[in-house]
């Protein structure tokens, strides 16, 4: 195998040649990849929102702590429907005494029998509001949407908070993922089971693995990217929230003919032979990011 020029730099002259680079080409792993950005996530998680804009008169102290589903976590301002619900509860038991002493009367007349039937309407509507007032009470109540862990909790007691705001986040911390944006132009190249190399800057110089889990079917058409899941390992470093870069691994040789990148130009790569720059025709095979790998005779 031949060298081949990866750098010339022209201070020729009458007297002196130009100063050429050169390097021997040899037999390497070499990988092609696609770029993207991402942030590590639980697999399973779920935000907790307030349906109503309302002051918040509760917050669990509970970031890092296990939680079921259905678990009360905070509550928004209640006092007007408290206070509601009460009034209703005192109407429904007048209403009770009421219908219990006509029962008795009922089959002395036709009257008595429709002011009967008259109080038991109005019992049972009365129970239908009591009822519909404690589900509107139930929605100011802040529940976990599923078992897990608060992996984070926003806002604070005293403050106003509405459908916008974002005051828990619940889920497993275990297993997780990065979430990946990769560019429409590039997300054929992507398949499950694709390996993957993260790059964190809370890792510097840490290699850091991930596998292609799930490729969303739709992208966003605003930002020509399609969102891609890597299944972290168990062991990863990485923590929920941390931004990545991620280069997914589409091709990949474990022994190939490679030379530096810089050496290949178009369809040809430049060899010395004898001092002298020739430009070879070679078949251009995986493009790793420094090294490309070459199929044809170049010695």
């Amino acid at each position: 195998v031949g060298h081949f020029a990866v750098d010339a730099e022209d201070h020729s002259n009458f007297l002196h040649p130009p100063l050429v680079t050169t390097r021997i080409a040899n037999l390497a792993p070499v990988s092609e990849a696609v770029y993207g950005t991402g942030t590590v996530e639980p697999e399973r998680w779920a935000k907790v929102v307030p349906l109503e804009r309302r002051r918040l008169v509760e917050l669990c102290k509970c970031e890092g702590q296990v939680v079921k589903s259905g678990q009360i976590l905070g509550r928004q301002d209640d006092a007007e429907e408290r206070s509601a619900l009460e009034q209703m509860e005192i109407n429904r038991g007048q209403l009770e005494r009421d219908l219990s002493r006509a029962e008795k009367e009922r089959d002395k007349s036709d009257a008595a029998r429709t002011e009967y039937e008259q109080r038991w309407t109005k019992l049972e509507e009365a129970k239908s509001r009591i009822a519909a007032q404690k589900v509107r009470l139930d929605s100011l109540l802040l529940r976990a949407p599923l078992d897990g862990m608060v992996l984070r909790r926003d806002g604070e007691v005293g403050e106003i908070a509405g459908p916008t705001d974002v005051l828990f986040w619940v889920g497993p911390p275990a297993p997780m993922q990065v979430v990946a944006e990769i560019n429409e132009e590039e997300i054929n190249r992507i398949a499950a089971g694709q390996k993957a190399l993260l790059r964190s800057e809370a890792f510097p110089g840490r290699a850091l693995r991930a596998t292609v889990s799930q490729i969303t079917p739709k992208g966003d058409p605003t930002r020509k990217t399609f969102r891609v899941y890597l299944r972290l390992p168990q062991d990863t470093p990485l923590r929920i929230g941390m931004s990545v870069e991620a280069n997914i691994i589409f091709r990949e040789k474990q022994a190939a003919i490679v030379v530096p990148a810089e050496a290949v130009a178009g369809d040809s790569v430049q060899t010395v032979d004898d001092g002298r720059i020739t430009r070879v025709p070679v078949t251009v095979g995986i493009r790793g990011s420094r090294n490309i790998e070459i199929i044809g005779d170049v010695s």
